[in-house]
C-alpha cells in the first residue's frame, strides 16, 4: 500500500467533509434568518392591525375575515406545489406575503391577551423552540420514526379544535393546548433534522435558497403554533 496515496485520499475526504460542513452551516443560518425575519414581520403586522381600529374592524367586522384567515393555508399549499418551478425571487416574495398575511390573521391575540403575557410567552416559546431545534440539528438519533406519530397527532388536534368551536369546552381546549405543545416541540426537532438532511453541497445557490425558504416555512409554523398553544395555557386575557 502507498501511504502517500492513502494520505492524499484522506486529505481530499477531509476537504470534502469540511466543504459540506461549512456549506451546511451557511444553509441552516439562511433557514433560521428567514424564519426569524418572518416571525418578526408577522409580529409587527399583527401589532399594527390590532392597534389600528379602522384596519382591524375592516378585516374582522366583514366577510374579509375569512379571506385573511384562510389565505395563509393557500400560500403554504401554493409554495409546496409550485416552488420547484418558480424563481428564487418569487419564492422570497411569496414568503414575505405569507408572513404578512399571517400577521393580519393573528392580530386578534393582541386584542385577547395582555401585552405583558404575550411577551412572556414569546420568550418561553423561543427558548423551547431553540433548545429543540438545536437538539434536532445535533442529535445522531434518527427522528424519522417521530414523523407519522406527530402528523397523526397534528391532525387529531385540528379535528378536536374544530369540534370545540361548537362545544366551547374549556377542559377540551386545555387538553388540546397541552397536547399541541408536545406535538410542536417534537415537530421542531423532527423538522430541523429533515431540513438538515436535504442539504446537498452540489445544489445551485438558487435551489439551496428555495430549500431554505421551505425549511423556514416549516420552522416558522412550528414556532408560531407552539406560541399559540402556550398562550392558551399561560396567556393572561384582557
Amino acid at each position: 500500500m502507498d501511504p502517500y496515496s492513502d494520505r492524499g485520499q484522506m486529505t481530499r475526504a477531509q476537504a470534502a467533509a469540511a466543504e459540506i460542513d461549512v456549506g451546511l452551516r451557511r444553509y441552516m443560518l439562511q433557514v433560521y434568518n428567514y424564519m426569524a425575519s418572518g416571525v418578526a414581520l408577522t409580529g409587527i403586522v399583527a401589532y399594527v392591525v390590532a392597534n389600528t381600529p379602522a384596519f382591524f374592524n375592516a378585516i374582522f367586522g366583514t366577510p374579509l375575515m375569512w379571506v385573511v384567515m384562510l389565505a395563509p393555508l393557500g400560500f403554504i399549499i401554493f409554495l409546496n406545489v409550485k416552488i420547484a418551478s418558480m424563481s428564487f425571487a418569487k419564492a422570497q416574495i411569496l414568503f414575505w406575503l405569507f408572513a404578512g398575511v399571517m400577521g393580519m390573521s393573528l392580530s386578534t391575540i393582541f386584542v385577547i391577551y395582555t401585552g405583558e403575557s404575550i411577551t412572556r410567552v414569546f420568550f418561553i416559546a423561543a427558548g423551547t423552540f431553540g433548545a429543540m431545534s438545536l437538539y434536532g440539528y445535533t442529535t445522531k438519533k434518527d427522528l424519522s420514526g417521530w414523523g407519522s406519530f406527530l402528523i397523526m397527532g397534528l391532525f387529531g388536534i385540528i379535528i378536536a379544535m374544530v369540534v370545540n368551536i361548537f362545544l366551547q369546552s374549556s377542559a377540551l381546549m386545555f387538553a388540546i393546548s397541552v397536547i399541541g405543545v408536545l406535538i410542536f416541540v417534537g415537530l421542531t426537532a423532527y423538522d430541523t433534522q429533515k431540513i438538515k438532511e436535504i442539504y446537498l453541497v452540489s445544489d445551485s445557490d438558487e435551489v439551496q435558497g428555495k430549500k431554505a425558504i421551505m425549511g423556514a416555512v416549516k420552522l416558522y409554523l412550528d414556532f408560531v403554533n407552539l406560541m399559540i398553544m402556550m398562550l392558551h395555557l399561560f396567556g393572561q386575557r384582557r
